[in-house]
């Protein structure tokens, strides 16, 4: 059995709000005396139900008297309708409702919480399924209603009122598809059920709650006394209003005969009762304000065609006036807007025009509660969104249970209506044998049938009635679904722009730093306090409550997202970076990525096409990068490829060993050095590593190994995870895309290489080419290192795999692409620059500090347009034959020595012995 709802002490929400302890008496005419329409008049949702609850021997059906509030979305119930306190309320927003056909009482219902059940009775089942349908509408009404606006003189008749009247249309239109609407039953429910007597109970006793015992005693006084202020005065709110008659709920006027002439209606309906004519003695007021419910007659429409034609025309007028408001509200929030952007323009211009230390400092102490300001919303933000999952998970957890409800209703459907189809059939049966069958066993058969077939009737009003309500349920549950993704891109969002305003405020103590120099005094010392508290500001939030950092200390291939340099001023850069790059992941992840990610799982097969090289160029997600990489080398080696080649491999490299063993076991302990993959002693990258380069020194004997394959071939375990797939990966690169004699003794086409990017820069960026030549740069000793392990060392992790993601589909010109790109992103802080040594310094770095991915592949792949592969063959082949031709001259020149020297050697006098051959001699 259910536990009684009433056996638990009601809550602060329990309360009913100020409306529904002072019911809003709906005149028949305004202030001015204009008829208001019936439409705008709000249909009250009250009545008598009896609720199963109790404890122990007066456990059973108690009669309840229940009214709904628009605003909290709370059913509330009392014993009576003139009860001042209500004994509690049932939150319908996160409710749902379910009809019981099979129960033992007609017109039983529940209404399921997530905390509790509460099983309702109505009289009838017309009116079970007119309070069903009600509360569905009451609860999609909350669900879909806009945020309350202030309350304004016009704020009744314009706002949202119109907009929710088409969706509540709209969602009864959807729920006849199920179920047809029920008439309101007359007299049951509504403010005209207050006026009927309560319903018989078997015992006064059993129909008192106990425990509620202090409302019930303060409903029974309120009623006694307002029973002796009646009976002195003479009449009462109560007896005004029946006096009057009561409008019935659903809109239907009722009409009051004549005693004399019964059937006639009045001609015309009673007049409002003027506000100066109603009772204003101190002895009634208390009463009028103590009364709960709305059972007061919303009175008579007058004068129905003209004035609803003249009311709706003051209803659009009002409805714009309420447009132009907030259009106005929209203009004001713009100005306070474009006064916020002026003003932090302003604070930025008194910071660089700032002489003093402490106005700086002031300025920076100023940013730093903007930080916290931005981090407290953002917790804010965090806590409504773990809400609204939980949330969420509830309303799913509902479905799923009335869906599984549904499905044992349907089974339970086919197996009645399969003893009905027995039942016919024997009855069929029966009536072929007219000797057997008596008349009396014939109309037992019949009336059989006939509940049978309510049975079956009543069935499929259940079942239209949880259809709809599985149908209402679901369209709320992703309505909740929706603005939990809302909130989750706008948490997204002001997580960016705290990664922002922090690796702003880092780069402004850089700054401070760097002007600082050797000035003593405690500003330097505040300073290095500042810049110690910034880069320890990660592992103190990281102990609160929620992790509201996005940074964290590894990305998803092991490198370190904040390097740890030695040098402070290394330190501050590494983390400005990673918070740049977190800023701009995020901001991109519902415009970008989320979209990405949606194409690249709708591409089962891969083939090539535009559309593919337009996805890898833009990056594979992490999730299909393996699975595509695979595709992309196998595309690359098939020719080369066959079965057990790399275990043969292995084993020729375990019989003998190759003479670029050595240098191989120098290199594993230099292979990325900020990877936990490759410095953990306990991981097995490094003798997969090992493994792979050891076979590809057996497989390619005219290279054996370079220095630089080994950086090639751990990127390729990182993400393919597979030893054979790396190495075949490995020799893709070096055998197919990368030009022949790459990685040469002599690295003949990486020279070649260089020299194009040499023109290709020249032809590009003009002004970057000119301010170079001019201070003596020699490019190449920055961009070989690029060409030579694809960017290993340079890029950070996220934009160097989507640069190979692309060079393994295209091929050598994506790295040009991308090295005019570098240049492109950082030129301007190149011109800058007016020393030798500081450019040297800064190309050092530079690329770390490229952040922004989306940037720099749209130089690569749009600002370096056009980039035809024809004249990079032939910039190639001109500067090969340059080249070779230079190299034989050496080669002459290299002749020509060693003949002089061997010459001189042959001729050498006697006197010009060295000691060491003297002392030998001696």
């Amino acid at each position: 059995m259910q536990k009684d709802p009433e056996c638990t002490p009601p809550s602060e929400s329990t309360q009913p709000p100020s409306s529904a302890r002072e019911p809003e008496v709906v005149p028949p005419g305004d202030a001015e005396g204009c008829a208001r329409p019936l439409d705008t008049v709000p249909k009250k949702l009250c009545g008598y139900l009896s609720k199963f609850g109790g404890k122990g021997p007066i456990k059973g059906w108690k009669c309840r008297w229940f009214f709904y509030d628009e605003k909290k979305c709370h059913l509330y119930y009392s014993r009576t309708a003139q009860d001042a306190n209500p004994l509690d309320s049932i939150d319908l927003s996160s409710a749902v409702f379910d009809c019981k056909v099979d129960a033992e009482d007609e017109g039983t219902f529940e209404v399921k919480t997530p905390n509790r059940v509460i099983t309702l009775k109505a009289a009838t089942k017309q009116v079970m399924l007119y309070w069903l349908q009600q509360l569905q509408m009451k609860r999609w009404e909350f669900h879909n209603s806009p945020p309350a606006l202030p309350v304004t003189p016009a704020a009744g008749l314009s706002g949202n009122g119109p907009t929710l009247h088409l969706n509540l249309e709209q969602e009864e239109a959807e729920l006849e598809e199920f179920l047809c609407p029920v008439k309101t039953p007359i007299g049951l429910v509504g403010a005209a059920a207050a006026l009927q007597p309560v319903p018989a109970m078997p015992s006064a006793l059993q129909n008192i709650s106990l425990k509620h015992l202090g409302t019930e005693i303060q409903n029974t006084m309120h009623n006694i006394r307002g029973n002796k202020q009646a009976q002195a005065i003479g009449h009462g709110p109560l007896m005004e209003e029946s006096s009057q008659g009561v409008e019935p709920q659903g809109g239907e006027q009722s009409s009051t005969s004549d005693p004399s002439t019964p059937g006639k209606e009045l001609e015309e309906p009673p007049k409002p009762t003027p506000r100066s004519s109603l009772p204003s003695s101190p002895i009634q007021k208390p009463k009028r304000q103590s009364n709960t419910f709305p059972f007061f007659s919303d009175g008579l429409a007058r004068s129905r065609t003209a004035q609803e034609k003249v009311a709706a025309l003051e209803q659009q007028v009002l409805m714009l006036t309420e447009e132009l408001k907030s259009q106005k509200e929209l203009v004001i929030i713009l100005h306070k807007a474009l006064e916020a952007a002026q003003q932090e323009k302003r604070a930025s211009s008194a910071y660089l025009a700032a002489t003093e230390d402490k106005d700086r400092l002031e300025l920076v102490r100023h940013k730093v509660r903007q930080i916290a300001e931005l981090t407290q919303r953002v917790e804010t933000l965090e806590q409504d969104r773990e809400r609204l999952v939980h949330e969420a998970g509830l309303l799913e957890q509902q479905v799923q249970e009335l869906q599984q409800h549904v499905q044992l209703l349907m089974d339970k459907n086919q197996a009645k209506q399969q003893v009905i189809c027995k039942l016919s059939q024997k009855l069929t049966e029966d009536l072929a044998q007219p000797e057997q069958p008596a008349s009396g066993d014939f109309l037992s058969q019949q009336e059989r049938i006939e509940h049978l077939k309510d049975d079956m009737e009543a069935y499929r009003t259940q079942n239209r009635f949880l259809n709809s309500e599985i149908h209402q349920v679901t369209k709320i549950w992703r309505k909740v679904a929706e603005k939990e993704k809302a909130l989750l891109t706008k948490c997204a969002y002001l997580q960016a722009r705290n990664c922002q305003v922090e690796s702003k405020y880092l780069a402004g103590l850089r700054r401070l730093q760097e002007a600082a120099g050797a000035e003593a005094g405690g500003f330097s010392e505040l300073l290095q306090q500042l810049v110690q508290e910034a880069l320890q500001w990660e592992a103190g939030e990281a102990s609160g409550s929620v992790e509201l950092r996005p940074i964290s200390e590894y990305d998803d291939y092991g490198f370190l997202t904040v390097p740890d340099y030695e040098v402070e001023d290394l330190k501050l850069l590494a983390k400005i970076q990673a918070l740049e790059v977190c800023s701009h992941q995020l901001l991109a992840l519902e415009a970008v990525e989320r979209p990405l990610r949606e194409r690249w799982a709708a591409l089962t097969e891969l083939a090539p096409s535009a559309e593919l090289k337009q996805l890898l160029r833009a990056g594979v997600p992490r999730e299909h990068r393996q699975r595509v990489w695979r595709w992309l080398v196998h595309r690359r080696v098939r020719h080369l490829h066959s079965p057990g080649c790399y275990q043969e491999l292995l084993t020729r490299g375990s019989a003998c060993e190759h003479p670029a063993a050595r240098q191989i076991e120098l290199d594993l302990n230099r292979t990325f050095p900020t990877n936990k993959h490759f410095t953990c002693p306990t991981s097995s990258f490094p003798d997969k590593l090992r493994r792979v380069l050891l076979a590809f020194s057996w497989q390619n004997p005219t290279i054996g190994y370079c220095q630089g394959l080994n950086r090639l071939a751990a990127i390729a375990l990182l993400v393919l995870e597979d030893e054979e797939s790396a190495f075949w990966c490995l020799v893709a690169i070096v055998e197919t895309i990368l030009p022949a004699e790459y990685y040469s003794k002599t690295l003949t086409a990486s020279q070649v290489d260089q020299r194009v990017l040499r023109d290709l820069l020249s032809e590009k960026l003009p002004r970057l080419t000119a301010h170079l030549g001019q201070h003596h740069i020699d490019l190449s000793l920055i961009t070989f290192n690029w060409f030579l392990v694809v960017f290993a060392d340079s890029l950070i992790s996220d934009i160097l795999l989507r640069v190979w993601d692309a060079f393994l589909y295209e091929g050598t010109k994506v790295v040009f692409r991308y090295a005019l790109a570098i240049f492109k992103y950082n030129e301007e802080e190149i011109l800058r620059l007016q020393d030798s040594l500081e450019i040297y310094q800064y190309l050092r770095f530079f690329t770390k500090t490229i952040c922004d991915s989306r940037k720099l592949m749209s130089i690569a792949f749009n600002d370096m347009n056009p980039f035809p592969m024809k004249q990079l063959r032939q910039l190639r082949t001109v500067h090969r034959e340059r080249l070779e031709a230079e190299l034989r001259e050496l080669e002459v020149l290299k002749a020509e020595y060693l003949e002089r020297r061997a010459s001189r050697g042959r001729a050498v006098p006697e006197s010009c012995v060295s000691e060491d051959e003297g002392e030998g001699d001696g």
